[in-house]
């Protein structure tokens, strides 16, 4: 299994399960799969609507909570120093556990940047209090990290944005490791680009890409499988999202081969600059108007 070690010199398992869209009474079946197969990380996040079955997922398994790694995120209208922090107690509260692994803030919100710096102090706060082993943002472009690094103190250990051989972000990628900071891949086998959403039905699947079937057929894998193999050489985390158990089961089955150099290169090529996911950087004010649940 690839480990990543955190600017901050947490250790976390580079592959995890993601439950985006996963239906609430399907993620507990689908965590306790996943650490049962081996995975030892899981990602959600207060807007996905599912903090409670990945905690009962956890306690299926069967698997000591200190062996799993946990991570999930604030949504933006909990964003601010005290809303924030009980943002960790509704999150802690829900997954039924007493610290997290891993906290990020889910948006970058450009249109209420003081709302997010102070959401980063909370989370601060809460590293420096032992509740929290390392915290993070998701989505932020390099104009967002340069606003947020400026005003706070701790670099974020980790920077989750969408990222597939489509849209690979080297912009992002470059600053991120220029601070230090780990890149960790949403969508990373392009569900983005061919599950339904609200960006629009004019999309090319990555899946049915010619190139990726080449060296999945070279290989003996799937395409979802050359992916995540590329991802996880390239230094990133990837988190590939899945309920069924056969997927989750092959997503997780990339350990035991290599994609050479001039591979690496076929698939970053296949870059095409463009977002198929909502743009970071344009003010979407209807976010704030969902409130999460209590715990």
């Amino acid at each position: 299994m690839f480990e990543i070690t955190l600017n901050n010199g947490v250790i976390m398992p580079a592959l995890g399960l993601g439950v985006f869209q996963s239906p609430p009474e399907e993620t507990a079946a689908a965590v306790d799969t996943a650490l049962r197969v081996g995975y030892r990380h899981i990602d959600t996040a207060a807007a996905y609507a599912n903090e409670r079955q990945v905690g009962e997922g956890i306690r299926r398994s069967g698997i000591a909570r200190d062996h799993i790694f946990i991570e999930t995120k604030v949504w933006v209208s909990d964003y601010g120093y005290e809303k924030t922090l009980h943002a960790f107690d509704k999150a802690t509260g829900k997954l039924g556990v007493d610290t997290l692994d891993l906290l990020i803030l889910h948006q970058p919100a450009p249109s209420r940047f003081d709302a997010v710096i102070a959401a980063y102090k909370a989370l601060e706060t809460l590293l420096a209090d032992g509740r929290v082993r390392a915290i993070g943002v998701s989505n932020f472009i390099p104009d967002h990290l340069d606003r947020l690094l400026a005003a706070t103190d701790v670099v974020p250990a980790i920077n989750q944005v969408e990222l597939h051989p489509y849209f690979s972000q080297p912009d992002v990628r470059a600053m991120d490791a220029a601070h230090g900071i780990v890149t960790q891949a949403w969508s990373p086998i392009g569900g983005i680009t061919f599950y339904p959403g609200p960006w629009g039905d004019e999309r090319r699947s990555v899946m049915e890409d010619p190139t990726l079937a080449d060296l999945a057929a070279a290989h003996g894998r799937s395409p979802a499988q050359i992916m995540l193999r590329w991802h996880l050489q390239e230094g990133r985390s990837a988190i590939p999202k899945s309920v069924h158990a056969e997927r989750i089961d092959e997503n997780f089955d990339v350990f035991d081969f290599e994609l050479s150099p001039a591979e690496l290169a076929r698939i970053d090529a296949l870059d095409t600059g463009v977002r198929s996911g909502p743009d970071p950087d344009v003010p979407r004010e209807e976010l704030f108007d969902r409130v999460v649940d209590e715990a």
